[in-house]
């Protein structure tokens, strides 16, 4: 059954921003961004993707045009003085999109040197929030390019936290290490308040060993964080895992979404579950902040951390 919040979303509450990463291609990171994104609209929660990889493939996969005239997000990231609004596309029904465009790739060198260039993105969704005649956004999904640059800087300097699509690959796992080490330089010099999410399976195969024991390792190494005062202190393994579902490749070239296409599928039930409980997992970081108004950020996070460790504990020994 689809999530029933216990409590309807207040006009002062924070989005909840999220960057999705992965420094290697191939992985489902745009697939993630967009299905997980149109899962959560579906579930009635007004949500923002927006597309900073230069290749425009989230906004391809959602049906728009990245030639079609208009603002995109190279207009916000290039322009401070550019109304964030006016890049907004409605896609679906509680989904908007801010499309990317080939001349992204150009913001890397134009930018290049400019004071502040690394803050545009997070002043936009500042002026978002702060402009009473723009969708009141309750999730904001950022889908990074494959590498570590100012499109991707930006992402991280804007998000609360990162989410990690990756397969569950020995080479993939030699990557999450170098991909959490710039989280944390991120966190020292460009956002104190970042932090990582946890990481989603895509294309998985829980039948090979191989698979159960990189999933095991990336749990063991969550676990051994509690502890520590690192950006993934309360970063888990989000359930389910993303089957591999041939409808998960095809829809992107009709320009739709997973519940567009093939909303009976493996990839459709496997989204909607994720979607589920990154929304769950919000309400419950609102109802601690509500009840207990003079928290900070961090201890928000801290809360809500806990105690989706100790219902995982639970559901181990159980």
């Amino acid at each position: 059954m689809p999530y029933t919040p216990a409590m309807p979303r207040t006009a002062s509450r924070l989005a909840r921003v999220i960057a999705l990463m992965n420094q290697k291609g191939g992985v489902g990171k745009t697939t993630t961004s967009v299905n997980l994104a149109a899962a959560i609209a579906g579930a009635g929660r007004k949500t923002l993707i927006i597309d900073l990889d230069p290749q425009a493939h989230a906004t391809l996969h959602l049906g728009l045009d990245a030639s079609a005239p208009g603002a995109s997000v190279y207009d916000v990231l290039t322009d401070p003085a550019a109304d964030p609004k006016l890049a907004l596309v409605e896609a679906r029904d509680n989904l908007w999109a801010m499309p990317s465009e080939t001349d992204l790739a150009a913001a890397e060198s134009e930018l290049s040197g400019v004071t502040g260039r690394f803050e545009r993105l997070r002043s936009a969704l500042a002026r978002l929030r702060e402009d009473p005649s723009a969708p009141d956004f309750e999730f904001v999904l950022m889908d990074c390019p494959p590498s570590l640059g100012l499109l991707t800087l930006s992402g991280l300097a804007a998000a609360r936290e990162v989410i990690i699509p990756m397969q569950a690959h020995f080479l993939a796992l030699q990557g999450v290490g170098k991909l959490l080490e710039t989280v944390g330089m991120v966190r020292q010099r460009l956002n104190q308040n970042l932090s990582v999410g946890g990481i989603i399976l895509c294309m998985h195969d829980a039948q090979t060993t191989h698979t159960r024991e990189v999933v095991d390792d990336l749990e063991g190494f969550f676990d051994a964080a509690r502890d520590q005062d690192v950006p993934w202190r309360f970063a888990r393994v989000y359930q389910p895992p993303v089957r591999r579902n041939i409808k998960l490749a095809e829809c992107p070239s009709f320009g739709q979404t997973i519940f567009d296409y093939a909303p009976w599928a493996p990839g459709a039930l496997d989204y909607q579950k994720l979607g589920e409980a990154l929304v769950r997992e919000w309400d419950t970081m609102n109802e601690a902040r509500d009840e207990s108004p003079s928290l900070s950020d961090a201890e928000i996070r801290v809360l809500s951390g806990s105690m989706g460790v100790d219902a995982r504990r639970a559901e181990r020994s159980a």
